[in-house]
């Protein structure tokens, strides 16, 4: 049975305070691990609100807490999580909210994620007798640095006491405009690794190289070869990156130096693709290397892993968003290059990752995230908290707002 007030109508209401929330997060922006005044609103808030069991100071600022459903049913927990942390950017937008921290920023809308995690607490709080066992909703450090936040939470705890059965979580998607709703099952953001190479030769004279063990052009070697990787040894139909992001060496023209450094990014969505790569940049680089006189220091280090929405679970969510936005505004997401350490939570529980449209051309809110002019239609937050709010109510066999009106888009 829905209650008398359709969970479109309640949103309304709350709307204003989630976006001063929102405005407020983006004018005091907080690094990975350092969102201290950030974790200490929502910790506040979320006890203001009556959640119970706040528990802050996770994983260094994270925060959980729980909304126990007071109908009889199954006693599942499910996972609601938002992200807290801004970028070293320097703002660039002329905005009453603009960043009051020099070259920090949220560019990438985690101060909506959080906003929105909390309008959604709120919602969620006075529909507890329309759902059996547990909301936990975390707020979570640290996504944009890895190895993130989202890994040391959960090597806390934060899957258990109660044990969660699912996790969801979403993103504001810049590159769709309000109204679209994108997301995939199965693989949907790649893991993202890197390397470093350091190539030792020896220097010389510019003049003389057959004195010399040139780390340059042995360098050059191995970038071109790189190329071949994605090419020529992995399977055409899966997709992968391999990409040199950095090569330095030497300072002067005519010096040939004693060492070259080289650094880059390797994108995949699949451990077998992840293996293989990683062993074949080493073997290439080293036997180029040796072949050519000079020696490697090689350096692998895995990032977050690949992103994998469970398929049930991503369906649920089809169903859910396509009540707040209609059929034809959830789209079938590309495959994402980018990563994201909600993966970690994903690779322990079902659940599913989305993508919220928050694009407007027309108030010339088109930049990218992580650029210093993003910025975003705050319409989609109501967007993104209705989904959410379905989505934990489906999946604890509540009511969902099958009858509540579609949302409206400006």
């Amino acid at each position: 049975m829905l209650q008398a007030t359709v969970l479109r109508d309640d949103i309304d209401e709350i709307m204003p305070g989630v976006v001063a929330d929102r405005r407020d997060f983006h004018e005091h922006p907080e690094l990975a691990f350092q969102e201290v005044r950030t974790a200490g609103i929502v910790a506040e808030r979320l006890r203001a609100l009556g959640v119970a069991d706040v528990r802050n100071g996770i994983a260094e600022t994270g925060i959980t807490g729980l909304i126990h459903g007071t109908k009889t049913g199954p006693g599942r927990t499910v996972l609601l999580r938002a992200d807290m942390d801004a970028l070293p950017i320097l703002e660039e937008n002329d905005v009453e909210y603009r960043s009051q921290t020099p070259g920090v920023m949220h560019a990438c809308g985690h101060d909506a994620h959080t906003a929105m995690l909390l309008g959604v607490t709120r919602l969620l709080m006075d529909r507890r007798d329309e759902f059996a066992g547990t909301v936990k909703v975390l707020f979570q450090p640290a996504e944009e640095s890895p190895p993130g936040g989202a890994k040391p939470m959960i090597d806390a705890g934060v899957l258990t006491d109660p044990k969660v059965d699912a996790a969801f979580g979403l993103h504001i998607d810049q590159d769709n405009p309000v109204g679209v709703v994108e997301l995939r099952p199965g693989p949907m953001m790649a893991a993202a690794d890197r390397f470093h190479l350091v190539i030792r030769g020896k220097g010389g004279h510019g003049a003389k190289p057959h004195d010399s063990i040139d780390p340059i052009v042995i360098g050059a070697q191995i970038v071109t070869a790189l190329q071949t990787l994605v090419a020529r040894a992995v399977d055409p139909t899966q997709e992968a990156v391999v990409t040199v992001g950095t090569f330095k060496a030497g300072e002067a023209f005519n010096v040939i130096p004693d060492t070259a450094e080289l650094g880059g990014t390797v994108r995949t969505f699949n451990a077998k693709n992840r293996d293989f790569l990683e062993a074949r940049i080493e073997t290439l680089a080293r036997g180029i290397a040796t072949a050519m006189g000079a020696a490697v220091e090689f350096t692998y280090t895995r990032g977050y892993p690949a992103t994998v929405n469970d398929p049930a679970m991503t369906e649920l969510v089809r169903e859910e968003a396509a009540k707040v936005v209609g059929a034809d505004g959830v789209r079938h997401a590309p495959l994402m290059m980018g990563a994201e350490d909600f993966s970690y939570f994903l690779q322990e529980v079902p659940g599913a990752f989305w993508f919220v449209g928050s694009q407007n051309p027309e108030r010339g809110l088109v930049w990218g995230h992580h650029h210093p002019r993003f910025d975003l239609d705050e319409a989609a937050l109501a967007i993104g908290m209705e989904s959410m709010v379905n989505v934990a109510l489906r999946y604890l066999g509540g009511e969902s707002t099958v009858e509540s009106r579609q949302l409206a888009i400006d």
